[in-house]
């Protein structure tokens, strides 16, 4: 986990929006602490469970179990072993390659991510395990966080993983929003859409989950393992149409969800299912908790600063064009506010692959895009970063940019625009040294995006 930043005296610090938008970030990621966010909300007395103030009463005999999935459930997971201590009687939870942490009681699988893979299956089996004779005094805490879709990847019958792969594949590559891909997976699955709570009953199940979806939906937070699934699935066909992908998606995936919709399998629970009633869910930290943190610490780094937003979505691009000119119209005209400003977004944005995509993430393509939009204005630099300290498949969070950007690298040798278009922002960033890069934090709530202007 990031370390809480240092922030000295206003006349200490130097005029350096490089060096604030690193600060601003920090303190965003470390409001979102797993282990504070837990240890907030939850506390074990003598004969009882307490979460966010409802009580459940524990029988001397009572078993409590953990299960799982998502990139920051390792530091979750720590933080409910040190306060459950001898009640916990073990569990399973599945988090993606390199964000591990030690634990004692709590078995951790790491998995594919955002690509699910074998490990992820076996991972499901366990988690499965951990859930098999459960009796109705006994207490499941279900922890989920950003990943869990993906790090949950059990097939449904009939299904293999690959067909899986592959149709998540199609879907991130055509621009599919997490709801949609979430609606899909939920359908080709064993465990999402309130299939996990049907066999953690008769237990008693509270979730506890740290969002990385716009409006904390719990159906949408690792596709609502444990909440009724408001999707059907002819409202998946409908999906896969509407992008023009019901034939290239794996015949095997195609054919379920069609016999699904024919009546001839059975719904993912609704909203009402019975096996829910006993089902208790609590959101304890979201990216509105980082977007506060990071205007408090704008505000001791000298800067007016105002929140935008923490549901912001669409096309990468567009939206970072328009957190460009919210920054120009700061230095033409002093509006919305005036200058030192710090612009904050929060929320999760999509990238529409070209035909032969080079390598980076929706953070670092903001921030791309952004830097030509910014091409030789002196006083504004944007950062756009992942909470979680990973941006698609690579090892930096996302990178920084300002007006200096698109010529310096064109003195290197790198053409902005052509990067863009490859979808290729990492190998651009990485040569002028601008990837942020702080390895995995332990949490996850969506992204940041700042824009300071000085």
């Amino acid at each position: 986990m990031l370390d809480e930043p240092s922030i000295g005296a206003p006349d200490e610090w130097p005029v350096d929006g490089r060096r604030h938008a690193r600060l601003i970030l920090d303190a965003a990621v470390a409001a979102a602490d797993p282990g504070h966010c837990i240890r907030r909300v939850v506390e074990l007395t003598s004969n009882s469970l307490v979460v966010a103030g409802n009580v459940h009463s524990l029988t001397s005999t009572a078993r409590i179990r953990v299960v799982g999935a998502g990139k920051a459930t390792p530091a979750m997971a720590q933080a409910i072993e040190q306060i459950l201590g001898d009640r916990l009687d073990g569990g399973t939870i599945n988090t993606k390659y390199g964000h591990g942490l030690p634990l004692e009681r709590i078995e951790t699988v790491e998995c594919g991510h955002p690509i699910p893979d074998d490990a992820g299956v076996e991972g499901c089996q366990k988690i499965l395990a951990t859930l098999q004779d459960l009796r109705s005094d006994d207490v499941v805490i279900c922890l989920l966080s950003g990943g869990g879709s993906a790090l949950l990847p059990a097939p449904a019958d009939g299904l293999s993983l690959q067909d899986k792969q592959d149709t998540t594949a199609r879907l991130l590559e055509c621009g599919a929003s997490i709801h949609e891909i979430n609606a899909i997976r939920k359908h080709l699955s064993r465990l999402k859409g309130g299939q996990l709570a049907q066999h953690a009953a008769p237990a008693r199940l509270v979730t506890l989950a740290i969002s990385d979806v716009i409006g904390d939906a719990p159906d949408t937070i690792a596709s609502g393992p444990t909440v009724g699934d408001p999707t059907t699935f002819a409202d998946c066909l409908q999906l896969l149409d509407g992008y023009e992908l019901r034939e290239t998606i794996p015949a095997a995936a195609r054919i379920h969800l069609e016999s699904g919709a024919a009546g001839d399998l059975p719904e993912t629970p609704g909203v009402d299912a019975p096996e829910l009633h006993n089902s208790f869910y609590h959101v304890i930290g979201n990216n509105s908790l980082s977007l506060e943190a990071a205007f408090k610490t704008a505000t001791e780094c000298g800067y007016e600063p105002l929140i935008l937003s923490s549901r912001i979505d669409g096309e990468t691009r567009d939206v970072a064009r328009v957190h460009a000119a919210i920054g120009r119209q700061i230095v033409d005209a002093s509006q919305p506010i005036g200058s030192p400003a710090c612009i904050i977004s929060g929320g999760e944005t999509t990238v529409t692959l070209s035909r032969s995509p080079g390598k980076g993430g929706r953070n670092q393509e903001f921030a791309l895009a952004a830097a030509i939009a910014l091409e030789g204005q002196p006083r504004i630099t944007i950062l756009s970063a992942g909470t979680d300290g990973t941006d698609g498949p690579t090892d930096a969070a996302g990178a920084i940019a300002d007006g200096s950007t698109v010529e310096r690298a064109h003195r290197a040798g790198y053409s902005a625009a052509d990067h863009l278009q490859r979808n290729d922002a990492y190998a651009f960033f990485a040569a002028l040294e601008d990837l942020i890069i702080t390895g995995p934090t332990g949490t996850n709530v969506m992204d940041l995006r700042l824009v300071l202007v000085h």
